[in-house]
């Protein structure tokens, strides 16, 4: 009974947490006195929102003792940032490096959702891979280029592989607060929009 109350606690904070990013959303286009409303990540309290679910993730997975890892190595991206090597490039090498590191993120995520055994983080997980799907239909919004996911990660540049869900989780969670953040920050639809 107490296993059914707590997975019926998680699915309600996961409903309430897609809610309340739906509310920012709805707020921010009706707040009066704005020629125009924001687009939904160019407001950076909704990328902070899916920044905080995904230190929610790594906090309840720490906890986890058994049944929450990784059944194999994945490739994930780098996540450390050159400032003068990432404003040389231009905004669509710089999309195209953060689109591939999502879809690399998407798929290790993936992995681990499939081979947890731990019924408690699947809302978590589940929650984080929602979030990176709608990151990157925000970046189709924005209008960086269509990307198409290589047929394998094997070979690509600037990523490494991890073997625990916990560096998987701390990866997802730094590459928001990196790359991700860096790339709205400076898209030109959200400049535009802020002038």
């Amino acid at each position: 009974m107490r296993s059914l109350v707590l997975k019926a606690s998680w699915l309600l904070a996961c409903l309430y947490a897609g809610l309340f990013a739906l509310l920012l959303l709805v707020l921010e286009w009706t707040r009066p006195g704005l020629p125009s409303p924001l687009r939904p990540i160019c407001d950076l309290r909704v990328l902070n929102h899916f920044i905080q679910e995904a230190r929610d993730a790594e906090v309840a997975m720490k906890s986890c003792r058994e049944g929450c890892d990784l059944t194999e190595a994945a490739s994930v991206p780098q996540t450390t940032v050159n400032f003068e090597d990432w404003e040389k490039k231009n905004a669509m090498e710089q999309a195209q490096e953060v689109q591939t590191g999502l879809w690399l993120l998407q798929q290790a995520l993936s992995l681990l959702r499939t081979s947890m055994t731990n019924s408690e983080l699947n809302s978590h997980i589940d929650s984080v891979i929602r979030n990176l799907q709608s990151i990157t239909a925000v970046l189709r919004s924005l209008n960086f280029q269509e990307y198409t996911p290589p047929a394998s990660a094997v070979g690509l540049e600037g990523t490494w592989r991890v073997s625990t869900a916990a560096e998987l989780l701390q990866v997802h969670l730094n590459f928001l607060r990196g790359k991700v953040r860096l790339l709205l920050l400076d898209a030109q639809a959200c400049q535009q929009e802020a002038s």
